[in-house]
């Protein structure tokens, strides 16, 4: 199902839940430090960078869009920490992906456009800062404490690149997929 807006195509899946999709984009590869984005909404708060799904398009594709829009960056995708469902007003089902920044443009879409900042943060400050405003957003970084990096041993995952990920609910019940660790390589546009 498909729902138009201006400059925007709504998808939905087949259980009437908005398709999105999202990053949370790194320094490096320690993960300790993640960059943020204003709100359209809210120019004083703080965002995790993801939107929705266009018609056709896979949620790695849509992550690397949205963030490459929203925050003006360019990196290397890594793992789908998991699928997120927010149910209470809107229903929106959420791919958040992993990505290390390789290049960061000095003006790019939404800061054109609207206006939009960006910001890094240590991982414990964005989790409070997010806390407030998009708790939703806040629980992606307390899911990615208890996943694996790309720098940790061996024994955290299968070594064929698959593995569990957290699908969770507003009810806070994780309900667990089968999910690629890997979209694709260095992603640019």
């Amino acid at each position: 199902m498909m729902k138009f807006k201006p400059n925007q195509t709504r998808t939905y899946d087949v259980e009437g839940f908005k398709r999105r999709a999202a990053c949370l984009c790194f320094k490096n590869e320690t993960e300790d430090e993640v960059l943020l984005v204003s709100s359209s909404r809210h120019p004083d708060q703080w965002i995790v960078p993801g939107g929705g799904m266009e018609p056709d398009e896979e949620p790695c594709g849509a992550a690397v869009r949205e963030v490459y829009e929203e925050a003006g960056v360019k990196g290397k995708l890594g793992r789908l920490l998991g699928i997120f469902e927010h149910n209470q007003d809107r229903k929106h089902r959420t791919y958040v992906y992993t990505l290390v920044v390789t290049e960061m443009l000095e003006d790019w879409e939404d800061s054109v456009n609207i206006g939009r900042k960006r910001k890094w943060f240590k991982v414990d400050e964005a989790i409070r800062v997010l806390q407030s405003h998009k708790p939703v957003h806040a629980e992606y970084l307390h899911r990615l404490k208890g996943t694996c990096n790309p720098t940790c041993t061996p024994m955290c995952g299968p070594a064929n690149g698959n593995g569990l990920s957290s699908h969770m609910t507003d009810d806070d019940a994780p309900h667990y997929v089968v999910c690629s660790t890997h979209c694709s390589d260095l992603v640019s546009r």
